[in-house]
């Protein structure tokens, strides 16, 4: 891969000289790429842990980098990202987290043909360079640890699934020992859906967001809790940014008079809230009016069963962040109105 050095460097208001640096992250190390004001490129691999995130400044600014002419991108890889984000970010740097499928599309468009991590790096700078992506900003803590909470239950339901799998071959003392394994899963999942509700009821504003949410038939503790802490409402202006960003806008394939492929759901986004939708839908189906009439006009136009509970979800993301908006409960006349 190469490129010019005034490609990875740009100009900002207040006229500092930005420089981008890629970073490519892993679980244990990350690596940079940054181009300096001579036209050199820099290459370091640093342990991505407390140590080697604090070893990355004055390394820079040996090399006349400063904190303030710092834009650092990165891919948002698991949570491997985090802790450095917001080092970073604390640190008075610009930081950008970025989606792992915009680095990936960047670099055909380039036609890389180099994957390794230091390739990689280099293609993030690049990126950051011509794209200029907005800064990131860190959820606030409440959101942070609702987020940790969220995922620690999503391990235990996984691994109850995996243990539920294993009862259909097992016998003996093999069953009991599932069965012993299940019990304390059980017991988990019961203690940590009991933190996420008294995490939201010591936080007020989560527990009026959450108030509001559930105003809707259809949406309950656990949908709820998922929206407030994935769907980044501070960020996001229109219901259909909001939608784009769970991953329910509808995908057209056509092109010219030969491809006329069937319209499907873009999943490009945060499928959690996608998959977490699901049941909700279908059971708004049958208690919430608004949803039913939805539903009903969908059917008589020749519309498939599970056109008809993607368009409900997706109806459901619109309410939900209505509602969020406004800081009013859901009126169902107003959305029957519609």
């Amino acid at each position: 891969m190469s490129f010019q050095a005034d490609e990875i460097m740009h100009q900002v208001s207040k006229g500092v000289m930005m420089i981008a640096i890629g970073i490519d992250i892993s679980k244990k190390k990350f690596d940079i790429a940054v181009c300096c004001n001579n036209g050199k490129v820099l290459h370091k691999v640093f342990d991505n842990t407390p140590t080697g995130h604090q070893a990355l400044l004055p390394w820079l600014e040996k090399r006349d980098v400063c904190v303030d002419q710092i834009h650092a991108c990165m891919e948002a890889t698991s949570t491997y990202y985090e802790a450095l984000a917001e080092y970073l970010h604390q640190s008075g740097c610009r930081v950008s987290v970025i989606n792992p499928l915009q680095i990936k599309a960047f670099g055909q468009a380039q036609l890389d043909r180099q994957k390794t991590d230091r390739a990689d790096a280099l293609r993030i700078a690049q990126y950051c360079a011509q794209q200029q992506p907005p800064a990131w900003q860190p959820p606030a803590p409440e959101i942070r640890y609702l987020q940790r909470l969220l995922a620690r239950l999503e391990a235990v339901n996984q691994m109850q699934v995996q243990e539920k799998n294993r009862q259909y071959e097992a016998n003996g003392e093999i069953e009991a020992s599932i069965e012993r394994v299940l019990t304390k899963l059980n017991e988990e999942e019961k203690a940590l859906e009991k933190q996420i509700d008294t995490h939201i009821d010591r936080h007020p504003d989560l527990r009026d967001k959450q108030t509001l949410l559930k105003t809707i038939d259809g949406v309950g503790p656990k949908l709820s809790a998922y929206f407030l802490a994935w769907v980044p409402m501070d960020r996001l202006t229109t219901v259909r940014e909001a939608v784009a960003f769970i991953g329910l806008s509808p995908a057209q394939r056509e092109s010219g008079s030969s491809v006329r492929g069937r319209p499907r759901t873009c999943k490009m986004g945060h499928g959690r809230l996608r998959k977490m939708l699901y049941m909700p839908a279908l059971s708004a189906m049958r208690c919430n009016l608004a949803a039913e009439q939805v539903a009903t006009r969908l059917r008589q136009s020749g519309k498939t069963g599970k056109v008809v509970v993607v368009a409900i979800m997706r109806k459901m993301v619109h309410w939900m962040f209505a509602v969020l908006k406004s800081s009013q409960p859901f009126n169902v006349q107003l959305a029957l109105a519609k």
